[in-house]
């Protein structure tokens, strides 16, 4: 029975990150596009000029085409909550729900109302309220953005609540304290600014796919200036939300942090591994070295994660098994309390359904002693709160290396842009229609970095992910995981089939 259970777990995690990591490919594009294209009509109801109209239209046209299919797999996201997930949906559904519910109600229908405008009012409203619309809809999008990445903030550092012990339910204490906590605000700069990024990627792109087929270059190199000066402000922007984010993860979660580095013994002056090879056999406690080859920057890793170059950041072995010289409690003593805290809330449950008054106030005392640690409780080893290393660690330093580059593409498209010779760099336009590709390269590397890097746990320390799930059959996540497999691949295809019928037929049409 128990080996049936982790089967479904697995497959819960696995059709939840399909999920997730297919709807991540249309919701950056949606974010950042509508902004450009708000920008492009500004500019056209500034100037006056035809030419930007039909450019609007045209990159508005392929914002349509993939926000339609962003919303179907957004929903299903949203509905294995509830079929996959239905503990994790009972024990914080007070505080998870309210995020999510006003991301419907609010920003969804401020965005969806405005959408209507936007691509049906061209003719039948005045100039400056079609480009208030599409404003509006580059905001709602952000605003449905806020939302979720304050529900998942929560799940990465949980705040703003308390356990009830009689419902065994976590209960939302202070709305405020969970939508503008520290992770919050740093998730949503981070993720926004990095979809700006994609989108000016992405038109970038496109334009020099133009350029190469020496088609609609006029309007390819006006997409391209704007595209390139939002996408460098974007880049550099990302960057600065990437260091305040990782900060956060340092004193949040610092588990994470050490896979992420791949480091196992926490010293002063920790280095950042630039470029390493993970040692796969590598376990918490053995004496194996982390890495076959690596490549050290001194110091940089403690200032990443403290401000002092010369600070003390634990590791792997640290947080599993404790250091008393530094104050750590390590996993292995969390299990302790845990257990603890998991027995005495069932003796409390126990004594109350018997009406022993005296024995369930001993129980419920000794568990509010040791509920800090009620997650841990769950654990089979200490070992289990480690997330898989190599994941973590090369997904970190796939999107830090893709990230450093973006801005020099956004820089050499403005050079020859300004030169007037940009539609005669082969090379660069080339290496622009590649860095799509890598865009979303790199937005899937930072969402299984902060995923698996949060990894046993739904809810960080406080719920891990074997006992979040729904007890259902195993054939029924594996059916719905293949069929969801199917239906995502379907519309992405004909998403891609239908914007390269669109990017074909050109803005002119």
């Amino acid at each position: 029975m128990e080996d049936q259970i982790l089967s479904t777990v697995d497959w819960a995690r696995a059709q939840f990150a399909l999920t997730a990591m297919y709807h991540w490919i249309f919701v950056p594009l949606t974010l950042g596009l509508s902004f450009l294209v708000a920008f492009f009509e500004s500019i056209y109801v500034k100037t006056g000029n035809e030419e930007w109209k039909k450019l609007t239209k045209f990159w508005m046209t392929l914002f349509g085409v993939n926000f339609a299919i962003g919303v179907a797999t957004g929903i299903i996201l949203e509905f294995q909550f509830g079929t996959n997930w239905s503990n994790y949906s009972w024990m914080v559904g007070d505080i998870f729900g309210a995020p999510l519910a006003i991301e419907g109600i609010f920003a969804f229908f401020l965005e969806a109302t405005f959408f209507a405008v936007m691509f049906f009012g061209w003719h039948r409203v005045s100039k400056g309220f079609h480009l208030f619309s599409t404003w509006m809809v580059a905001v709602g999008s952000s605003l449905s953005a806020v939302w979720i990445l304050v529900a998942n903030a929560w799940m990465q550092f949980p705040t703003g609540m308390a356990f009830n012990p009689d419902r065994a339910r976590f209960e939302m204490q202070s709305f405020w304290d969970v939508a503008l906590s520290p992770v919050a605000v740093h998730k949503f700069t981070h993720t926004t600014s990095s979809a700006f990024l994609l989108a000016s990627l992405f038109v970038v792109g496109i334009s020099s796919l133009f350029l190469l087929q020496k088609r609609h270059q006029k309007m390819a190199k006006r997409s391209m200036v704007v595209a390139a000066v939002f996408g460098f402000i974007a880049s550099i922007f990302c960057a600065f939300t990437g260091d305040e984010a990782a900060f956060n993860v340092a004193h949040k979660q610092p588990m994470k942090l050490a896979a992420i580095e791949g480091l196992y013994v926490g010293q002063e002056k920790a280095p950042i591994i630039a470029a390493g090879i993970i040692n796969s056999s590598k376990k918490p406690g053995d004496d194996l070295p982390a890495f076959y080859q690596e490549v050290k920057i001194p110091g940089l890793l403690s200032l990443l994660a403290n401000r002092d170059a010369n600070s003390f950041v634990p590791g792997i072995n640290d947080l599993v098994f404790g250091n008393a010289e530094r104050n750590i409690v390590g996993a292995e003593q969390r299990m302790v309390t845990g257990k603890i805290a998991v027995a005495e809330l069932t003796r409390y449950k126990n004594a109350k359904e018997k009406g022993d008054a005296a024995a369930a106030a001993s129980a419920l005392a000794l568990f509010n002693q040791n509920k800090g640690d009620l997650g841990y409780g769950y654990l089979k080893s200490p070992a289990q709160a480690v997330p898989p290393v190599a994941i973590a660690f090369y997904s970190f330093h796939i999107m830090v290396v893709l990230g450093t580059l973006f801005p020099l593409i956004f820089l050499l498209v403005l050079y020859f842009a300004f030169k007037g010779t940009l539609e005669n760099q082969r090379w660069l336009n080339l290496a622009c229609l590649l860095s799509i590709f890598l865009g979303y390269v790199a937005q899937q590397a930072g969402w299984v970095v902060a995923e698996v890097g949060r990894q046993p746990w739904a809810i960080q320390g406080l719920l891990p992910v074997n006992v979040a799930s729904t007890n259902i059959a195993t054939g029924n996540v594996q059916a719905t995981f293949f069929i969801f497999l199917a239906l995502f691949t379907a519309l992405l295809l004909a998403e891609i089939r239908i914007m390269l019928k669109q990017i074909k037929t050109g803005p002119e049409a």
